[in-house]
């Protein structure tokens, strides 16, 4: 049958319009691809690239994605919690369905991460710890006993005795606090031990340097360093050489590649390996199982070694 059009009325040009469509062949139902790539969509929040751990644990993270058929977003705070808090937030509207996430401050980040989860959305914190917030999961190593090994360590390079420095991570971060704590257990209350200085240097390199200057110029007699991260500790070591002073251990943690080559160098004493590469690969393992309504553990845990020459 063919359709012929009169054009007498709107009324029955629309009829037409009505009965040629029917004869044709079926529309194809509307996909709504969007939709589609919202729910295999994944966010990944870091603190910041310029830290080669997160570097590591992002491009991990990218692989296991295509491995897993994902779509990873990542986003870098630039170690401002501020920052970090506006690029959940755009995650969020987004619509990504799981969130892995890495806190610039513990704390800070809660607010977000209910605002998160009440918007159905699963949180993975990766690394540090999501303070005041629930998450689904936590994969991490553990910082405390990843302290503890560097205090073991530089006591035993150290005889038993000496003075010693500690430079302390973001204040504000689990990592920090979880490191400190763990190296606490070992060097406190030694007799032959003693704490010249405590002090923050924000897991940068540069402000590592910076701060280390500072208490050589007050405190040159020092026998070992630990930093809770190789940036940090690279930067001592650095501030160290240009001091001229000889024998001093200084130990880091995360074991990146900078750090591992140092150690092989002769110039860092240690490092703790921490593997960023295997917490990006779980946490997207992690989010493909949230995906599919498994459940997954409340914590996964991250093996730790110690670099040493």
């Amino acid at each position: 049958m063919r359709c012929i059009f009169i054009p007498i009325m709107a009324g029955l040009f629309a009829l037409s319009l009505a009965a040629c469509s029917k004869q044709g062949p079926e529309a194809a139902p509307h996909v709504d691809t969007a939709a589609i790539n919202d729910q295999l969509s994944i966010g990944l929040a870091i603190p910041s690239l310029n830290s080669p751990f997160f570097v590591e644990l992002r491009d991990s993270a990218i692989a296991e994605a295509g491995k897993q058929g994902l779509k990873l977003i990542a986003v870098d705070a630039q170690d401002d919690p501020a920052r970090q808090q506006a690029s959940v937030e755009d995650l969020i509207q987004k619509k990504v369905r799981v969130i892995l996430l890495t806190p610039t401050d513990s704390r800070a980040v809660a607010n977000v991460v209910r605002e998160a989860t009440s918007n159905g959305i699963k949180v993975v914190s990766l690394d540090r710890r999501v303070d005041g917030a629930e998450v689904s999961s936590h994969i991490a190593s553990d910082n405390v006993a990843g302290g503890e090994m560097a205090g073991k360590y530089l006591l035993d390079k150290l005889g038993g005795k000496g003075r010693i420095v500690e430079l302390e991570g973001i204040l504000g971060t689990s990592t920090a606090r979880e490191r400190g704590q763990g190296f606490h257990k070992v060097v406190d209350n030694k007799e032959q031990v003693k704490l010249l200085a405590k002090q923050s240097a924000d897991f940068n390199r540069a402000k590592g340097l910076a701060v280390m200057e500072n208490i050589i110029q007050s405190n040159k007699d020092i026998q070992g360093v630990f930093a809770h991260n190789d940036e940090m500790a690279l930067g001592a070591v650095k501030a160290i050489q240009a001091a001229g002073l000889k024998n001093v251990a200084v130990v880091g943690f995360d074991a990146t590649p900078d750090a591992i080559a140092a150690v092989k160098a002769g110039e860092l004493s240690a490092t703790v390996q921490q593997q960023p590469a295997l917490i990006g690969q779980y946490g997207v393992q992690t989010a493909k199982k949230l995906l599919d309504g498994q459940s997954v553990p409340k914590l996964i845990p991250v093996p730790l070694n110690l670099i040493q020459k």
